[in-house]
């Protein structure tokens, strides 16, 4: 048995083809994994538990079916999904996860994170971020009106792609939008661990590193645009990152 690491998903309407790979990994796969742990943007948006996502409900429905089954779920937010709240959280049978955050991976602790707040070269990003993650604020926002939040992300949306666009004419999008290695190796000396698993970056590897005098590995999730990608942690020790098949 092995323990189960995602991230990325961007769950979206527009690509119903990896929601269904999705549910088919949570009936499948996952029935036999020690634990799952969903590192972030599990959904391309969320506007609030009141998200009248069929994607979301599909989903929340089939987590909590794994749940019962013995399988503990815990979610960390993301870029995307911040405004997951305890309401889905509950519906879905899984424990919310503060980031970052230090678990015990069959005895040895790992750091996890979604990655964003790696990524401390992209200052614009970070003074958005500081202020989405902000309580007053995710407060005013689930006071709106359904249509005027779903609204909102649709321009959030679209902004964002016409930065990413912007960033890449001019030729700054592979630095920006990655973890800063003095960052890095600042929470690995903050947190005393010798691994970190993050996501965010859509850059899957294995990074064995120095710091400090230590062996350390930094592994880095996929994304699930058009195929799976999973990490298991098996028990002896072992690690694999690998993707699934492709969707039907």
């Amino acid at each position: 048995m092995a323990t189960l690491f995602i991230s990325d998903l961007h769950l979206d309407p527009a690509r119903p083809e990896i929601t269904a790979l999705f549910l088919d990994f949570l009936d499948g796969e996952a029935r036999g994994a020690d634990a799952l742990y969903i590192l972030g943007d599990l959904f391309e948006s969320w506007v609030g538990d009141d998200d009248p996502s069929e994607a979301g409900a599909a989903v929340a429905e089939r987590l909590a079916a794994l749940s019962s089954a013995g399988v503990p779920v815990s979610f960390m937010h993301g870029n995307r999904d911040f405004l997951v709240g305890r309401a889905y959280a509950q519906r879905a049978g899984m424990t919310l996860l503060p980031d970052p955050a230090v678990i015990l991976l069959h005895g040895t602790p790992v750091l996890l994170t979604h990655g964003d707040l790696l990524c401390t070269g992209d200052v614009e990003y970070q003074t958005v971020r500081s202020q989405v993650r902000d309580p007053r604020w995710q407060a005013q926002m689930l006071t709106q009106p359904l249509a005027a939040r779903l609204a909102f992300a649709q321009q959030a949306r679209a902004a964002s792609q016409a930065r990413a666009g912007a960033l890449r004419d001019a030729g700054t999008m592979e630095t920006l939008t990655d973890v800063a290695p003095a960052a890095v190796d600042e929470w690995f000396v903050r947190y005393g661990v010798d691994t970190m698993i993050h996501g965010h970056t859509h850059r899957p590897a294995v990074h064995d590193l120095q710091v400090a005098g230590r062996d350390c590995r930094r592994i880095v999730l996929g994304d699930w645009f058009e195929q799976g990608s999973v990490l298991r942690a098996e028990a002896d020790g072992r690690l694999g990152l690998s993707v699934l098949p492709n969707a039907p």
